[in-house]
């Protein structure tokens, strides 16, 4: 009987470490935006230990590497998602620097080593607008005030909301389709009346977005393609 051929598995991934001082274990995850792993490693363990931990899961950390999406640098000529339109990227020198959209383009002037940054500028611009939008529908409805609104792009979350009102977006979700941004608002909004993940934040978040379990699931499927754009 024939071997099975083994699945080939580079053999060299990146890792990187970061020494955390709240962390209370040594963890190895994956930087989908940054493409690669990092180890987090806690106060008290020695560079001996974390080189062990470190070689015991590198061939953990090259498979799920290589299974990650592939990159989507802002370029001309980029099919672009946003919400639930695909637009198409284009570089036209003689247009004004700003990015601005004509019908189904986002159109980018200027020099073409700005692309990127120009792109990223304008979805970053239409995140924090539309989710402005989302948040002050939801809260408005809750009987809540929102103390502000910050557009980020952290690697872990989507969106946070603190103790005194004030929210975090990741500027990605402007990339996902419209039902996935407008349920993490609805989720931050939620927490505006409870600071926990109990069944009655969970139906506080079913009544501002009524079926929320499919953007929910989409999001835990699909983020790290939304990490995988720009660069």
């Amino acid at each position: 009987m024939s071997r099975m051929p083994k699945e080939h598995v580079p053999v060299d991934p990146v890792i990187v470490r970061r020494h955390s001082r709240r962390a209370r274990r040594m963890t190895l995850k994956i930087d989908a935006t940054a493409g690669v792993a990092e180890l987090v490693v806690p106060p008290g363990v020695s560079k001996t230990e974390a080189d062990r931990f470190e070689r015991k899961h590198r061939r953990w950390a090259a498979k799920h590497l290589a299974q990650l999406p592939p990159r989507r640098p802002f370029v001309d000529g980029l099919a672009l998602p946003v919400l639930d339109d695909i637009l198409e990227v284009r570089h036209c020198q003689q247009a004004p620097r700003v990015a601005r959209r004509v019908d189904d383009e986002l159109i980018v002037g200027g020099r073409v080593d700005q692309i990127a940054a120009r792109v990223e500028t304008w979805l970053r611009e239409t995140a924090r607008e539309t989710l402005l939008d989302r948040v002050s529908d939801y809260a408005t409805r809750l009987g809540r005030t929102v103390s502000g609104i910050r557009i980020a792009d952290p690697r872990t979350r989507w969106g946070s909301c603190s103790h005194a009102g004030t929210m975090s977006f990741s500027w990605r979700l402007v990339l996902a389709p419209e039902a996935v941004l407008n349920y993490v608002a609805a989720h931050e909004c939620a927490h505006l009346e409870e600071m926990n993940h109990s069944r009655r934040f969970w139906k506080l978040v079913g009544v501002l977005e009524p079926g929320f379990e499919d953007a929910r699931d989409w999001l835990a499927d699909n983020g790290q393609t939304l990490h995988r754009y720009g660069g």
